[in-house]
């Protein structure tokens, strides 16, 4: 789920704290290389959890060994293939002509040469679709509460299980609904507010000084116009700024929020369903795989693009972005998320074509509250399972303990359960490069069904039209996880997923800073390079199969 990076700024009573910036406020974090890269920074020597990732390199190879190539799968929105950052480290299908209209692997996809897309079809690709809430609806209102009372209540005796989810669906959508208007109504009351800002700037530049000069404003819009002032003043992207270059700025990032919840009109309308005209395919027929096309990018790649970057986009001219596995990996797109909520029925299925054709990693930057088809998406889980294959899925971004408001999907079937029924799956929450805050504010959490934390606030990565910025989200948090499960398989290709999923647990930086180790089951933010060593130490065992061993406690710091 994309972040609007202002949200933040007017959306709780202008208040946001750039306190993580403390040490850059004066260098645009798009011309700030160490922003861009405190990620991969090692926490022993910056004091900054980042994940160590060059060290992690240099300890695998120190002991010899030789990388495999590791594909990931990118369970996304779609991503740029042709991207500078990413082309060179995209996955080719070895078995199939490109462009020829045949299936020529036999896989049941014609032409899939870097992936699948599973929302698209002979007309078109599906961009906005609705939020799971509004499908749920829409399908049991006239179940549930339609004008026969009598039928209503026995259609709720009968099926308790799917009234319960409809009920829950329903308190979501109204609630939901109703705030995407407000955020849509608020972010275009200060797009229109931008001129008003520029006038009381009166051609100075961007400054606490030149802002408290101001005289207050008699009119209510330059009033509020003054007090917006006030608050972007504060942050890196515009402290500092001509006044032309701050129209410029604000504009852009109020395009960017508008253009985020405009969509919600289509996405929280119950007549709105695309799915049947554009893809084609029976939605009802679980067992239905072979639909879609191989328009790998789809009308909105950004999302996809961005995560792709963090797992292997490699340095291109002036841009020295790099993911986490750049070295050992490539990028399988399966696309299979719209703007809007994902279908289970894709997500299983693309669960299923990553692992058929080779994916050891997969992505999931994806969540939902409520989920009709969980049991094909559980079945999913069980055959990547089976074939040895990592998921990495993203905790969500509602700050919301999901052993109360779940995130589907869940390797948990029911919240009371001990362990998840899988143990193929390690679920990410998301940090920061600031110590005093380290759990990111949007970030959910819980500390038996969220595995570890990573870096996830102010992401520099690629995104569409071959360019690069920064993205916040438990979204961006995942893939840094995929990202250095990728690195240890690609060196030690024996490893399993449940030692992947314990090296990336014992060896995680731990934090006590404001409760940050209850958060997770870890109690920390991963460190790849720690992770290595505890993977070589516990489980590598050269070219015989890992030899599983007794976990070592971890050492808190």
């Amino acid at each position: 789920m994309k972040k609007v990076l202002l949200a933040a700024v007017f959306l709780t009573g202008f208040s946001y704290s750039f306190a993580q910036e403390s040490k850059t406020k004066s260098i645009d974090p798009k011309e700030d290389k160490n922003l861009m890269m405190w990620y991969h920074k090692d926490f022993a020597t910056s004091k900054v959890y980042g994940v160590n990732t060059e060290n992690a390199y240099k300890y695998l190879e120190s002991k010899g060994l030789k990388p495999k190539t590791v594909i990931v799968g990118v369970l996304d929105s779609g991503v740029q293939v042709d991207h500078p950052g990413l082309v060179k480290n995209m996955w080719t299908n070895p078995n199939e002509v490109p462009g020829n209209g045949k299936d020529d692997d036999g896989n049941g996809y014609i032409d899939d040469i870097h992936g699948w897309n599973f929302i698209g079809g002979k007309n078109g690709d599906i961009g906005i679709d609705n939020m799971e809430v509004t499908r749920v609806v829409a399908k049991y209102q006239p179940i549930f509460e339609g004008d026969d009372s009598t039928k209503n209540k026995a259609n709720q005796a009968q099926m308790p299980e799917e009234f319960a989810m409809y009920m829950k669906a329903k308190g979501l959508f109204t609630k939901k609904s109703i705030e995407a208007k407000q955020n849509f109504q608020t972010y275009s009351m200060i797009n229109d507010l931008i001129p008003n800002m520029v006038k009381l700037l009166a051609g100075k530049s961007v400054t606490a000084e030149n802002i408290s000069a101001i005289k207050k404003p008699t009119e209510q819009k330059d009033a509020i116009a003054l007090e917006i002032l006030g608050q972007v003043s504060q942050g890196p992207e515009f402290k500092g700024k001509s006044s032309a270059e701050f129209e410029k700025l604000m504009k852009e990032q109020m395009k960017e929020a508008i253009d985020h919840y405009a969509p919600s009109a289509k996405q929280y309308d119950l007549s709105y369903d695309p799915r049947k005209e554009i893809v084609g395919d029976n939605y009802d027929d679980y067992s239905e795989k072979n639909y879609g096309n191989n328009h790998y990018e789809g009308p909105d790649a950004e999302h996809g693009t961005h995560v792709a970057g963090i797992i292997a986009g490699l340095p291109q001219g002036k841009e020295i972005q790099h993911g986490i596995a750049s070295k050992v990996a490539k990028i399988m797109t399966v696309r299979a998320v719209p703007d809007g909520d994902e279908r289970d029925k894709d997500v299983a299925n693309a669960i299923r074509y990553a692992v058929d054709n080779g994916a050891k990693v997969l992505n999931m930057s994806f969540g939902k509250p409520v989920s009709p088809g969980k049991n094909v998406v559980w079945d999913a889980f069980k055959y990547a399972e089976d074939k040895g294959v990592l998921l990495v899925k993203a905790a969500g971004n509602e700050n919301e303990d999901v052993a109360e408001h779940l995130a589907y999907p869940t390797n948990f079937k029911n919240v009371t359960d001990e362990k998840p029924f899988v143990n193929n799956v390690i679920v990410v929450g998301a940090s920061t490069n600031d110590n005093n805050a380290l759990r990111a504010s949007f970030s959910n959490y819980n500390k038996k069904m969220v595995d570890v934390f990573a870096p996830g606030e102010r992401i520099y990565s690629t995104v569409k039209g071959s360019k690069y910025e920064y993205l916040d989200g438990t979204s961006m948090a995942s893939p840094v996880v995929a990202g250095a499960a990728a690195v240890l398989l690609a060196y030690m290709p024996n490893l399993k997923p449940v030692q992947i999923i314990e090296a990336l647990k014992k060896s995680s930086n731990l934090s006590t800073s404001n409760g940050f180790s209850d958060f997770s089951g870890a109690g920390g933010v991963i460190d790849v390079k720690k992770a290595a060593e505890y993977a070589y130490n516990n489980f590598y065992s050269g070219t015989k199969a890992p030899v599983v061993k007794k976990a070592t406690k971890a050492v808190r710091k």
